[in-house]
């Protein structure tokens, strides 16, 4: 395809430039929360850095993971494009967690996504059981705004959190207006505009009151998130609105979340 080449520069834009080798971050207790970390295209491992830098600042009792699903370094458009192995790397993160959970069932299990990422966060939380990790956070997800969220809802004890930005056009509006969002859709990007419950069958609308979207505001830029496809990822940000909803309240050390933006239900 023609477009590749500029879909995979605009995708890149704000990447690191060398590969990151985060494996594993944070606390090494056998008691520690997990949080499993997917990446977006290309392997980068720039969400996994930030997130672990942020556990390991604030002394969290947390053990940062990375999944690996990438085809490899720099390859972002098959990455992006290639939903099967997002489906298939998502069911062997199920499998992992499902097995924690089986040997440790007072750990809380977090699970984060960026961008493709949270394609293969997604496919994860659809084929694990009710209730069985805490809290999903997904950060300029590049899936659809139609995406069925109803299966990743139930999965979730808590809440699925979703920060999106209108800001974000090279990577969410160019890149996926020529290729198509990470499911395969030619429509709108959920780390744009959110996404559109799906009202089907009775207790939908319960359901999607696990839904919170934090749109970008200019209340935020005090903490270098500009409303770019990396926003989320700087420090500032990360420290002050995303570790805190990584963290079970009787372990909180960096104060709950501040409230900015609009958060939305259904």
């Amino acid at each position: 395809m023609r477009f590749a080449p500029l879909c995979a520069l605009l995708l890149a834009a704000g990447c690191a430039g060398t590969r990151q080798s985060v494996l594993t971050s944070g606390s090494l207790l056998p008691h520690a929360d997990l949080v499993f970390v997917a990446d977006g295209s290309g392997d980068y491992r720039t969400t996994s850095l930030a997130v672990g830098e942020a556990v390991t600042s604030a002394g969290a009792l947390l053990r940062v993971e990375t999944v690996v699903w990438s085809h490899g370094y720099g390859k972002m458009y098959e990455d992006h494009v290639d939903h099967c192995n997002h489906i298939r790397e998502g069911r062997h993160l199920a499998s992992l967690v499902v097995a924690v959970k089986q040997v440790c069932p007072d750990r809380a299990v977090y699970l984060v996504g960026h961008s493709s990422g949270a394609a293969v966060i997604l496919a994860a939380a659809e084929a694990i059981p009710p209730e069985t990790v805490e809290r999903i956070v997904l950060l300029a997800p590049a899936v659809s705004s139609e995406y069925d969220l109803r299966p990743a809802l139930r999965s979730c004890r808590q809440t699925i959190e979703v920060f999106t930005s209108k800001r974000d056009v090279g990577a969410l509006a160019i890149a996926t207006g020529f290729v198509g969002t990470a499911d395969r859709r030619r429509t709108s990007a959920a780390g744009r505009i959110g996404f559109t419950p799906i009202l089907a069958c009775a207790g939908d609308e319960q359901l999607y009151t696990k839904l919170r979207i934090h749109p970008w505001s200019r209340a935020v830029a005090w903490t270098g998130n500009r409303g770019s496809h990396y926003g989320t990822l700087g420090k500032t940000f990360m420290q002050t609105y995303i570790l805190p909803l990584l963290l079970r309240p009787r372990r909180l050390e960096v104060g709950s979340p501040p409230q900015w933006g609009v958060s939305q239900g259904p």
